[in-house]
């Protein structure tokens, strides 16, 4: 609103100089650019993200499968980091457990159980390879979604805050220039500028 202000206050002024319409028209592009450019640079970048994210995903859910492990026995109970989902610390039962994968092949190993109490026989839910070496979960559609969307709101500020900096750089420079402009039409009045009739 001020560049556009400063358009037309500066439109028939006759003080009006060059570098005042110059720095009125800089803040009107570079807030057309903030409020055009930057939204779409965000949502390309948000679609870019999404389509990447969502293939991700696909493979994921390709490469791992859900397997029931069974309980053989219980072990010590640890208190495991933070979920990175929740930001809650986790305590589970680790649990020497056993599991057939998809291939066929039986396996055992120590596990964090998501049982409070397990017990010899009871099952619960693994992620596996093919070959039933244990895998993290694949990413869940609706969450790549929002980091997706995080995404292209990341980059939606990052470019508007890129576009004030080039801004505030021009209006720097320009002013900068202004000022050496003075100096210099102060250097051409001399020293004496101000005396002229006074007899001195």
């Amino acid at each position: 609103m001020r560049a556009i202000s400063g358009l037309w206050r500066w439109r028939h002024n006759p003080l009006r100089r060059g570098t005042d319409l110059a720095e009125a028209w800089v803040c009107l592009t570079i807030l057309l650019l903030i409020l055009f450019a930057a939204p779409l640079t965000g949502a390309l970048v948000g679609a870019a993200a999404q389509d990447t994210l969502q293939r991700s995903v696909q493979e994921q859910h390709r490469q791992r499968h859900p397997v029931t492990a069974q309980v053989i026995r219980r072990l010590e109970r640890t208190a495991l980091g933070a979920d990175p989902e929740t930001g809650a610390r986790d305590t589970r039962t680790r649990v020497l457990a056993g599991w057939t994968a998809p291939d066929g092949t039986g396996h055992r190993g120590a596990l964090a159980a998501q049982l409070r109490d397990p017990g010899p026989g009871d099952e619960f839910r693994i992620w596996t390879d093919a070959h039933g070496r244990l895998a993290p979960g694949p990413l869940d559609p609706a969450t790549a979604t929002t980091h997706a969307v995080l995404a292209g709101i990341g980059a939606t500020i990052v470019a508007a805050a890129l576009m004030e900096s080039a801004r505030r750089l021009v209006l720097w420079r320009m002013l900068r220039l202004r000022y050496a402009r003075w100096d210099q039409a102060w250097d051409r009045a001399g020293p004496d500028w101000g005396r002229t009739g006074t007899g001195s």
